[in-house]
């Protein structure tokens, strides 16, 4: 099975291929005080509109007539995902391969050279597809956000009552990444694809003499191999990076791939955006699955933002004048 034109999930809803690990966080988010004023007073500041601009002067806008052909892949994923409105594509010199997506209100992908560089078409096209569904999950406020902390804390010392709002934002994009990469299945129609994608993002180099299969046993072993120190140690890489795992990304969208979820999802059976959502199901699902390790993360993330109120009160106030409302 490969995408094809004319395959569109009409009305699909991003609850259709939510992750539960995406669905606990994105709950569990919400419970963080100060939490929202600050990802807002982020975007504010004007650091949303830095970086934006730092793409819009180093970056070259993609189109029909700039690279017309990796330009039609990313509109490909927003048609597909039945999106009426395909955000602007750039394309950086910067030899990491991978892409993102910026902007609160006004999102923009951005897609590094040493993507394009490593991956063939259908690759590609999952890429697109992955930052189409951040889109339609309306991840951009959130993720804009942890893109200016990370930023920050590379060019400079993260301030100390932003540290924790960091590490409750990369717990959230973690799992959000789960659910993006179930949406980039069913746009390709293909998860073998998807797979070899996270592969060769993982290897960096030589992707066409990769084994899959040997990958995928790969990720058996990392998610069930060792003990508890090695699962420990595996907990505490993780808590560093914006991203999951490849090995455990795979894991995890096969696991999913393997209840049946995509061939409904393709044969017609998912939630639209105009139907009501159960959210005691969903909730429930996510309590059983992940909420417990959520609740915990983003209760001690709270605590620290909570207990340094103060603190950051005065550091929104000395960066550009503390909001009143």
């Amino acid at each position: 099975m490969h995408p094809v034109e004319g395959h569109q999930l009409k009305g699909i809803s991003p609850s259709a291929f939510q992750h539960p690990a995406d669905r606990a966080a994105s709950a569990a988010l919400g419970s963080v005080p100060y939490l929202d004023r600050v990802v807002r007073k982020l975007i504010e500041l004007g650091y949303e509109r830095a970086l934006r601009q730092s793409y819009l002067g180093s970056s070259v806008k993609l189109s029909e007539a700039q690279l017309g052909e990796v330009w039609r892949d990313h509109a490909l994923a927003y048609t597909t995902l039945d999106m009426q409105e395909v955000p602007d594509l750039y394309l950086t010199q910067v030899p990491i391969a991978n892409a993102a997506t910026i902007g609160a209100k006004r999102p923009m992908v951005v897609v590094q050279s040493g993507l394009l560089r490593l991956l063939d078409a259908p690759q590609r096209r999952a890429v697109f597809a992955h930052e189409a569904a951040h889109v339609l999950s309306d991840h951009q406020l959130y993720g804009t956000a942890l893109t200016i902390l990370v930023s920050l804390t590379m060019t400079a010392r993260l301030p100390l009552p932003l540290a924790p709002v960091r590490t409750a934002l990369l717990e959230w994009s973690r799992a959000t990444e789960l659910s993006c990469d179930r949406a980039a299945v069913i746009v390709t129609r293909d998860p073998l694809v998807v797979c070899r994608t996270l592969m060769s993002i993982a290897a960096g180099a030589m992707v066409d003499e990769l084994d899959l299969d040997a990958f995928m046993r790969q990720g058996l072993d990392y998610v069930e191999a060792g003990g508890g120190l090695e699962r420990l140690t595996r907990l505490a890489i993780d808590l560093g990076v914006t991203h999951p795992m490849p090995v455990r990304r795979v894991h995890e969208l096969m696991a999913w791939v393997h209840s049946g979820e995509f061939d409904r999802i393709l044969a017609g059976e998912y939630t639209k955006r105009d139907e009501p959502r159960d959210a005691r199901a969903h909730g429930g699902e996510a309590i059983a699955y992940y909420a417990e390790r959520f609740r915990d993360a983003f209760r001690e993330a709270g605590d620290q933002i909570n207990s340094s109120g103060k603190q950051l009160a005065d550091w929104l106030r000395n960066a550009g004048g503390e909001d009143e409302q």
